[in-house]
């Protein structure tokens, strides 16, 4: 038997990694023909109660699904090439493009607090990261901790916002790469667009560049891990040397008169609105997470790189936006090209070439860190046939999986070279946040529930107290956003439900499961906190946002009806079938967890 097996393994490894068949896409035997097909479509419900009460395991994600890219990556990241990535992912336009803009028209002076409230629940979102990443150390990232614990339907509307948020989000980034070369070479933001007269508003100018630039920073990508953190680390490099520039410059302005009169014009609302806005700067560090199963030592350098990053990021953001409103009222300040303006207004004119440079420079490092990330997501994604597994695939000599970075890049390019930014940015950061509050609920579902051990009254328990968590988030962020905001018996109430829920989770409910490696501090204070910021975040986005959202998601889930969950079945009780000709321990697969996809 254990020939077979080696001859088996011997057959895929001399499978060539260049191939293109149906068999490779749709191997599942639910679209083996049509008829096969119509069998599956009438054996919907029963399939669909099954994979939303399966559960993956640990081991499953980490271990028994690498075997479908056939080849695996390579494990040669340290926790500093982790701080560098995160560091690249993160510093991007956004600090450049959104801190006049909300210093302008929300925020004010205190425009520094928005940053730290929005790096606050950031930083909280990384610390539920690396419990969960040392842990579950996938390719997947939230993907695969959610699989884990919260199951595959949960899993899957991650994964489908994942990829949107992938492909809009590098797409946005290509765009505005091409409008600060046009700044940085003096020219008119869309002066190097190709106009079409013939197509409609907000598709009309068409972006090469922008598609050279990701095709670019992609081939990076898949030339190696190793490769490409040495260049962001280069690049990181200059990042920090324009970012004390600005800081040096700025502070060298700083007049504290300019923060008179008021340091909040537009209230405490204001910021809290800034801050969900200038949220997005901080996006992309969930990306460290997807390098876990290339890291040397996940345990240790997770951890490390993740909250060192995000750390050092948070005070780099609060400091720059407290520079810009110091060197300029936030009355005066350009919503669109607030630093240049800013140093201009100082006597340094020449300065705004230094600042588009940077912008050039962080939002290449994201398009660079993004291209890494969201293949490894994709990568894992496919592993699970959720879509076809030929994106699964590991390049043999590379070590990177070709075929799902190529998959990424082509959808980001087809939008980067018609849509407009304006058409781009109202694709919201919610889904992100969203993403986020669920990572913060499977880290508590992991520590305090464990299938086969957790009694039916510890269960209860910790779902009674989880609910008050959850609803008590959810109403705190509906009243903020009502006509009573400035009413307070609404936030004693719902306050004094969040402290009872968590403080009542802390008291009443017995962890069932201790972290191997890295703990978050605070159980369950911290990811309790998590879930209130994020879902508060969110419901400062506006009904458009939540509508979209909606959209999207109905379309997701109508994909998954008919494809997502007929390919998942087929493989989940395709390896059910075979843990039962070989002892199932082998794979670490927890008693009570179905081994799914």
């Amino acid at each position: 038997m254990a020939s077979a097996a080696e001859g088996g393994d011997a057959a895929v490894m001399r499978r060539r990694y260049w191939r293109w068949s149906k068999a490779d896409f749709f191997p599942e035997s639910s679209f083996r023909s049509w008829s096969s097909y119509g069998g599956a479509l009438l054996s919907t419900a029963p399939r669909l109660r099954d994979r939303i009460t399966s559960r993956s395991s640990e081991a499953v994600e980490a271990g028994t699904l690498i075997a479908q890219s056939e080849n695996p990556l390579r494990r040669c990241l340290s926790w500093v090439d982790l701080a560098f990535l995160g560091f690249g992912s993160v510093v991007g336009s956004g600090v450049f493009v959104l801190t006049g803009q909300e210093a302008r028209f929300d925020a004010g002076p205190a425009i520094p607090l928005a940053y730290a409230a929005a790096g606050f629940s950031a930083l909280l979102s990384s610390f539920c990261y690396a419990e969960l990443a040392t842990e579950i150390p996938s390719a997947g990232g939230s993907f695969s901790y959610l699989r884990v614990e919260l199951g595959d339907l949960a899993a899957f509307l991650a994964a489908g916002n994942i990829l949107l948020e992938a492909v809009v989000g590098a797409a946005g980034l290509g765009r505005s790469w091409t409008s600060y070369l046009a700044a940085l070479i003096g020219r008119d933001p869309d002066a190097l667009r190709i106009h079409v007269p013939s197509l409609a508003d907000g598709f009309n100018l068409l972006d090469p560049i922008a598609v050279v630039v990701l095709c670019s920073t992609s081939a990076l990508a898949v030339s190696g891990a190793r490769l490409t953190s040495t260049i962001n680390f280069l690049a990181s490099l200059v990042g920090i040397a324009i970012i004390a520039f600005v800081l040096g410059g700025g502070f060298a302005h700083f007049d504290a008169a300019k923060l008179a009169p008021s340091f909040f014009p537009f209230g405490g609302a204001g910021v809290f609105r800034a801050a969900a806005v200038v949220y997005w700067s901080y996006t992309g560090f969930d990306m460290v997470a997807t390098m876990a199963e290339e890291t040397k030592n996940p345990g240790r350098d997770v951890p490390l790189g993740l909250i060192s990053s995000m750390s050092a990021v948070t005070v780099v953001y609060c400091a720059m936006s407290l520079a810009l409103v110091g060197m300029q009222r936030y009355g005066e300040i350009d919503p669109n090209a607030a630093y240049s303006v800013a140093f201009a207004a100082a006597g340094m004119k020449w300065a705004r070439y230094v600042v588009a440079l940077g912008a050039l420079k962080g939002m290449t490092s994201g398009l660079l860190v993004g291209a890494l990330g969201q293949a490894r997501y994709t990568t894992q994604i496919a592993r699970t046939h959720m879509i076809p597994p030929y994106f699964a695939l590991v390049h043999p000599k590379t070590g990177t999986p070709i075929y799902a970075t190529i998959a990424v890049t082509l959808g980001a390019a087809c939008v980067a070279l018609f849509s407009s930014l304006d058409v781009l940015a109202s694709v919201s950061s919610i889904s992100t946040l969203f993403i986020f509050a669920l990572v913060a609920v499977a880290l508590l579902v992991r520590r305090y529930y464990v299938a086969g051990a957790t009694s039916p009254a510890q269960l209860r328990t910790f779902l009674a107290f989880l609910g008050m968590i959850v609803v008590s988030s959810i109403g705190l962020s509906v009243y903020y956003n009502s006509g009573y905001a400035r009413r307070w018996p609404g936030y004693v109430a719902f306050g004094v439900l969040w402290v009872a829920g968590t403080g009542g989770l802390a008291l009443c409910a017995k962890q069932q499961r201790e972290p191997k490696v890295y703990g978050v501090p605070l159980m369950p204070w911290l990811p309790a906190m998590s879930v209130a910021t994020n879902l508060f975040l969110m419901g400062s986005l506006g009904s458009l946002a939540y509508m979209r959202f909606g959209i999207c998601t109905a379309a997701m889930l109508v994909y998954y009806v008919l494809f997502g969950v007929h390919a998942t079945y087929d493989m989940a009780h395709s390896e059910d079938q075979a843990a039962s000709a070989v002892d199932a321990a082998t794979d670490g697969v927890e008693k009570g967890k179905i081994v799914p996809v």
